[in-house]
């Protein structure tokens, strides 16, 4: 592996937790220079949970409706984070509005089972988002991994996958084909954040050759 460093992560879930199971499944492959040390989750419910359990990662819940404000509740996520020394936060379908504090610009991640800006927002989460695509006939669909800022799915974009729309396609076809996508990208993504190779200017992010990484955002 590329970086000797673990870089310490925290994953923010709300269901099944397939983005954090995924990144699991790429550490123990060797893949990724992180280390899990948080899981935050917006339900007590969420099936992901059992996934950090069986790793042996810390878990909190925190739900929204716990909290006086969007900020009371944005200060519980951010300041666990904190105390668990994160330095990036994942967001792995985690559906909940949350802000972002100064201290977090640019280390917090996202993906979106669209390209973005189009078919994306509030409102615009799983099938919705295929069901629009198919709805107003685009021939290309995909991901987008972007920075996470205080609107939705808005941030400085890191990188998009495409996949092709077929005209015989469901929306949980199309679902199929981009989630194989996000698998790879949500990933990627991270590890070049681990390694220090992004770097933001505004809402351009460039990825640095391998070797030039260190503290670049």
């Amino acid at each position: 592996m590329s970086v000797a460093r673990k870089l310490p992560i925290a994953v923010l879930i709300s269901g099944g937790g397939s983005t954090l199971r995924n990144l699991l499944e790429q550490i123990a492959r060797r893949r990724l220079d992180i280390e899990v040390r948080l899981v935050i989750s917006s339900s007590a419910k969420a099936g992901g949970l059992r996934y950090a359990n069986q790793a042996g990662i810390e878990s909190r819940v925190l739900r929204p409706r716990d909290f006086a404000s969007d900020a009371a509740y944005g200060e519980a996520v951010f300041g666990a984070c904190r105390g668990a020394g994160v330095e990036l936060v994942v967001m792995g379908g985690f559906l909940k509005f949350v802000p972002i504090p100064a201290d977090f610009e640019n280390r917090v991640m996202n993906i979106h089972p669209g390209l973005i800006p189009a078919f994306c927002g509030q409102g615009f989460y799983g099938l919705h988002v295929h069901r629009s695509v198919l709805e107003y006939g685009a021939k290309v669909s995909g991901c987008t991994v972007h920075f996470v800022d205080n609107q939705y799915d808005h941030g400085p974009i890191i990188l998009q996958r495409v996949v092709p729309v077929l005209d015989d396609d469901t929306p949980e076809a199309l679902a199929a084909r981009v989630f194989e996508q996000e698998c790879q990208a949500y990933p990627e993504a991270v590890q070049l954040y681990a390694g220090g190779r992004l770097r933001v200017a505004g809402r351009r992010v460039t990825v640095l050759p391998k070797g030039d990484g260190g503290n670049s955002l």
